[in-house]
């Protein structure tokens, strides 16, 4: 059996994961709440164990209403739904002492993400890991009624 992984899902305003580091530099890190239409970041930050190095990892991460249905969003090209797929495989470095965990991180910003104010979450899978991160969209305020 496979050692689990640690792995902590972050949002944010904007991010960058650094290659090879395990590094994130993060804007706006640790809300729950927002309005719409948004751009935001989703990263994971994941202790990979040294058994499970040198190995693909496949990584899924969902955008999913409150009730765990799929969010769809309709694009020029039809309805899509929030996905992104991939694969995290860590190397062990030179001079590393076996049974240290290795960083590996991942960042996935989005634009403009049109979403009627309800409760969502991202929802990661990291092999047999799964994590929420929560997030409520607030109807958007007033406008102001200034006068000069």
């Amino acid at each position: 059996m496979a050692s689990p992984i640690d792995v902590q899902l972050i949002l944010c305003d904007a991010a960058q994961a650094e290659s090879g580091t395990g590094k994130v530099h993060m804007l706006g890190a640790g809300w729950s709440s927002t309005f719409s239409p948004f751009t935001h970041a989703v990263v994971v930050l994941a202790k990979i164990p040294w058994d499970r190095s040198n190995q693909r990892i496949p990584l899924t991460l969902t955008l999913r209403e409150e009730d765990g249905a799929e969010v769809v969003v309709d694009t020029p090209d039809g309805p899509r739904d929030i996905r992104a797929k991939g694969d995290v495989e860590v190397g062990r470095p030179a001079g590393v002492k076996p049974g240290i965990p290795l960083d590996a991180s991942f960042a996935l910003n989005v634009s403009a993400l049109p979403l009627k104010p309800a409760r969502y979450y991202w929802e990661l899978q990291l092999a047999e890991e799964i994590r929420q991160a929560g997030f409520t969209v607030q109807a958007p305020l007033p406008a102001a009624d200034i006068r000069f």
